[in-house]
């Protein structure tokens, strides 16, 4: 059997796509909108090793495997398919082959492939994990995200809305359900590269700090800041929020964050940001979450060697829950997640359009992670596999929550 009828039995024969192999072989829909170019027998060696998605991301990130045309329709085609697994006698068949070319199997991982080290959600240990995919180059994410320099959720009040004043009505929605005004103060954890911080400071008039374990998020955020003369009211620091010695907020928000914090540790991560609140403070928590309690909680394959090591999704009730045990009143809670599929379209229009620039500048291997999981990412908020909820709380002062009858924003 030729190897573009291996990989089509590999990630399914009805997958309108087409393939073709290095040694001439073809098979597939010819008229298919995108066509998975077997480069290498290495590509084999990766899906032969490791089986399914992971083998698939290892083999497109080495680049032994290409995906001409559209990722993301490429990636709807196969999503038909089984890749959670290959059957054994095909796995045999591939080792045959590999045998055939003289190579060793399995082969090695991609230099890109995280390697962190140390106990689960220490802080050592979480620093290396968010410098793995935030201290990539500040300039390779301006390409991406555009001047808003936001990496989370954006919200579109129009379906033809652009990205940037998507990612305006985001952060103004946030300021909003937190109740800013002038003279406030506001702790915004894990702030990235200071959208919510920048926004609050020019637009509400509040002393805003904002914290982040990536150091190149940080000089980038302080350095916009100066630039934007909001040196008197905003601040980003190097820090883990866990080392954050003010309190006494008026608001808190949490952009992004979450998915960081790991299960276990939820309960004392609420704690801790309530404690960072003065009585009748609220915070907002901007989270992806997990459609139900069914699927896993730690993200796994691809995603985890490769953009967020350690990452843990939770379900929506339980994020509620862990906040009513830790303080919180819950008071709105909404899913966005049509909002997430919207956002990283565009995001992923802005990699291709500075593809040559981005490959330039991080390298092949990181270009391409970006591109399959952003592309991945969309379809499943498409697909309601993945959600992003806001949940707004508030630390009450006795039994008065300070908020309106209905909601304002």
């Amino acid at each position: 059997m030729q190897l573009a009828d291996i990989f089509e039995r590999a990630i399914g024969r009805d997958a309108p796509l087409e393939f073709k192999a290095f040694d001439g072989s073809r098979a597939g829909d010819p008229d298919a909108p995108a066509r998975v170019v077997v480069r290498s027998p290495l590509a084999m060696s990766h899906l032969a090793s490791a089986p399914g998605e992971l083998g698939l991301a290892r083999a497109y990130i080495s680049g032994t495997l290409d995906i001409d045309g559209d990722i993301y329709q490429a990636l709807r085609s196969m999503s038909a398919a089984t890749l959670e697994h290959v059957p054994v006698s095909l796995r045999v068949e591939m080792a045959a082959r590999l045998g055939g070319y003289r190579l060793w199997w399995p082969t090695g991982r991609p230099a890109a492939e995280a390697r962190i080290h140390g106990r689960r959600h220490s802080k050592s240990r979480d620093q290396d994990a968010i410098s793995h995919h935030y201290d990539v180059s500040n300039k390779f994410y301006e390409w991406v995200l555009g001047p808003s320099m936001a990496y989370t959720c954006a919200v579109y009040p129009h379906a033809d809305s652009s990205l940037e004043d998507a990612q305006w009505t985001k952060h103004d929605l946030i300021a909003r359900k937190l109740g800013l005004g002038e003279g406030m103060r506001l702790l915004d954890v894990g702030c990235g590269w200071g959208g919510m911080v920048m926004h609050a400071a020019r637009h509400y008039g509040v002393r805003a700090l904002g914290v982040t374990l990536s150091r190149k998020q940080a000089e980038w955020g302080q350095k916009a800041i100066a630039e934007a003369g909001l040196t008197e009211l905003a601040e980003i620091r190097h820090l883990d929020y866990r080392d954050v010695a003010e309190s006494g907020f008026d608001a808190v928000s949490s952009i992004g964050l979450t998915e960081h914090i790991g299960k276990a540790n939820l309960g004392a991560y609420f704690q801790s940001l309530h404690d960072k609140l003065r009585p009748g403070g609220r915070l907002l928590n901007h989270c992806i979450t997990r459609p139900s309690n069914l699927e896993p909680t730690r993200v796994g394959g691809f995603l985890n060697r490769y953009v967020f090591p350690d990452g843990e999704l939770e379900s929506p009730g339980h994020l509620v829950s862990a906040m009513h045990d830790n303080g919180f009143e819950v008071r709105h809670e909404e899913n966005l997640r049509e909002h997430y599929a919207r956002t990283l379209t565009a995001w992923c229009a802005n990699l291709d359009a500075h593809w040559t620039d981005a490959v330039g500048e991080v390298g092949s291997q990181r270009a391409r992670v970006w591109r399959l999981y952003m592309a991945a990412s969309r379809l499943g908020f498409e697909r309601n596999t993945v959600q992003l909820h806001q949940v707004l709380g508030v630390r009450l002062d006795g039994s008065d929550a300070d908020m309106p009858l209905r909601p304002t924003w």
